[in-house]
């Protein structure tokens, strides 16, 4: 009933968009170019995954919001468009969650295979499931509108619907990587600092307008069959007199040196990069017309190769759209820098965290013959400020992904997509408090830093240094001491320690009860995902028919419980959960005992549970 009620809906809104009778239109009736004003609370540009972390956040926390992506598809360097795989800290303990984890335990959920078009519409339905969000694709910011120091508007453009818009807004948000936003007059940097500006040691040069560059990559197909390649005639046609130099690995600790690497086995061929020594955004084009003779190039060497490197894979995907590393920075109160992230990022307005090395690629890339890029270690879960993460001089300007306040070193290591993503959600929270006490950025990093970093924990993101504090009902409660653990605040393996509960379908161990009769209405729980699992991470060869499974011990169908007049009642269940974090609301109801059934696990004896909070 509810599906055709739907249906009738949206029959009777398309006839009133659509008349029956339209008259046909002619250069007399109608306009080429259309335009529409849009109005928000916040306005984020920029659709990659900081971006909709950006977006999704503020929603959530009850902010008006319009997105805006020059793309048709949501994800940026993530999407089907360009493929590279998200990766950020290492080891498994720093796994990022949030709204990250969210979207990839939905890809689990509904693209088992691991399909790249199937991902980009997890990321659209994680935005499109949000009412609070108005999301315009293929629409480009061209310019914005000032009052002084601050952005009132952008303007901006939709390719496919040929409709300009005005997008007013009080606070924006630039997440696009290139800064677009710089249109306000925002200061930025875009190159290399000069070493002793930061008494960085790992800058060997600097005070030049060099980058990292971009890349293109390919995806290959297993086969059993075995054909030459033909690259096209303007391609790059490479032999072995090209790839020939020494290749010599690092003898100090903690530094690795990378270079190219022409085997199949394990590879997406992101030093099949370009552009560093030109300009990542204006030299877009003749940068992406290098980098396809480059991989045209390179695939034909390997597959043709008289080894055989390749005689058992094929092409199956060439990207056309370069992925960026750098292009400009914007500068905030603090510009993050490499000794900043070596002595671990100690901020008291930390918001989110790192944990990739300083990856400084060399800005020849691929036709530098030797090393193209150079890794230092740095101390995993460094902390990231939320001053480097709003303008210094556009008071309502703030910004998350690849052009944050840092500089070229700072960058290297905090450019990888699952930090974007929680530096993203650092931004929507903060946001949604700025807008909800109607201050600027700057006011609310010094007056509510403690309640958003306390928000960005309940939402499930880590932040270093610093353990969640359960909630007042949580503290209050008597709890058998055997699972004690499950109100620690640590919700996820850490330091060799299991800090959740084993519980079999049907058991509801985990309970709260009080002396006198609470009100209660709402929990919080975090069921464990399996962070360890890297499969989490989009694949690198597309075309397997191997599904991944759901992490096993997650509990795919559970119960809330209250005690009432003598038995238990349920409040709030879920029969096919596929997320991490959960948080379920109920009519305020008094009682002096809580519970959680788990019913169902996604294929575990027992489900495994990180956190169990009574709201």
């Amino acid at each position: 009933m509810k599906a055709i009620a739907r249906l009738l809906a949206t029959a009777a809104m398309l006839a009133t968009v659509i008349p029956s009778e339209a008259q046909m239109l002619t250069e007399k009736n109608s306009k080429v170019i259309n335009h529409k004003d849009l109005e928000a609370d916040f306005v984020v540009c920029g659709g990659g995954l900081s971006g909709v972390c950006a977006a999704v956040s503020a929603a959530r926390h009850g902010t008006k919001v319009i997105l805006i992506q020059d793309r048709p598809v949501l994800g940026g360097n993530a999407s089907s468009e360009m493929r590279m795989g998200i990766v950020g800290a290492h080891g498994d303990q720093y796994q990022e969650t949030g709204i990250l984890e969210e979207m990839q335990c939905r890809n689990f959920r509904f693209n088992p295979l691991q399909r790249y078009t199937l991902w980009d519409d997890v990321i659209y339905s994680t935005v499109k499931e949000e009412p609070n969000i108005t999301l315009l694709l293929n629409t480009s910011v061209r310019d914005v509108k000032m009052n002084g120091n601050r952005i009132v508007a952008v303007e901006a453009w939709n390719t496919n619907s040929y409709t300009t818009y005005t997008v007013s807004g009080k606070l924006f948000s630039d997440c696009t990587g290139d800064g677009i936003l710089r249109l306000s007059g925002a200061k930025f940097r875009h190159g290399r600092e000069l070493p002793d500006e930061f008494d960085e040691s790992f800058l060997t040069s600097g005070g030049d307008a060099r980058t990292m560059g971009n890349s293109i990559l390919l995806q290959l197909r297993k086969t059993d069959e075995d054909h030459p390649f033909t690259a096209p005639e303007w391609a790059y046609h490479f032999t072995d007199d090209d790839f020939n130099y020494d290749t010599p690995k690092s003898t100090i600790k903690g530094v690795k040196f990378n270079y190219k690497r022409l085997y199949p086995n394990d590879n997406n061929f992101w030093w099949i990069e370009f552009g560093g020594t030109l300009n990542t955004i204006s030299d877009a084009n003749d940068i992406q017309f290098e980098l396809k003779k480059i991989a045209y190039g390179v695939w034909e060497y390997m597959k043709n190769h008289p080894d055989g490197r390749c005689k058992e894979y094929d092409l199956d995907w060439i990207g056309s759209l370069p992925g960026k590393r750098e292009s400009v920075r914007f500068v905030g109160p603090h510009i993050l820098n490499q000794n900043d992230i070596l002595s671990g990022g100690h901020f008291p307005d930390v918001v989110a965290y790192g944990g990739w090395s300083l990856d400084d690629h060399d800005p020849e890339a691929f036709h530098k013959k030797g090393r193209i890029s150079v890794e230092y270690s740095v101390p995993q879960g460094f902390g990231i400020p939320l001053e480097s993460l709003y303008s210094i001089n556009i008071e309502n300007l703030m910004f998350a992904g690849r052009d944050i306040s840092a500089t070229h070193m700072g960058l290297s290591a905090t450019r990888v997509m699952a930090t974007c993503a929680l530096l993203g959600q650092a931004v929507g929270t903060a946001a949604s408090v700025a807008l909800r006490e109607g201050i600027d950025p700057a006011q609310v990093r010094k007056d509510f830093i403690g309640e958003i970093q306390s928000t960005l924990e309940d939402d499930d993101v880590m932040l270093p240094y610093r353990w969640r504090q359960v909630s007042p009902l949580t503290a209050s409660a008597k709890i058998d001491p055997s699972i004690e653990v499950i109100r620690n605040g640590i919700d996820r393996d850490w330091e060799g320690a299991d800090n959740g509960v084993w519980t079999a379908p049907g058991e509801g161990i985990i309970e709260y009860s009080w002396k006198k009769p609470v009100t209660v209405s709402g929990a919080r729980m975090i069921f464990d995902s399996v962070l360890k699992e890297r499969g989490k991470r989009m694949r690198k060869l597309e075309a397997t028919t191997e599904r991944v499974p759901m992490p096993a011990p997650m509990a795919k169908a559970f119960r809330v419980e209250v005690w009432t007049d003598g038995g238990w009642q349920t409040v709030a269940s879920c029969s096919d959960n596929w997320r991490r974090l959960v948080k379920v609301c109920f009519e305020p109801v008094k009682t002096k005992k809580l519970r959680l059934v788990v019913d169902e696990t996604w294929g575990a004896p027992k489900a495994h549970v990180f956190a169990f909070d009574a709201l």
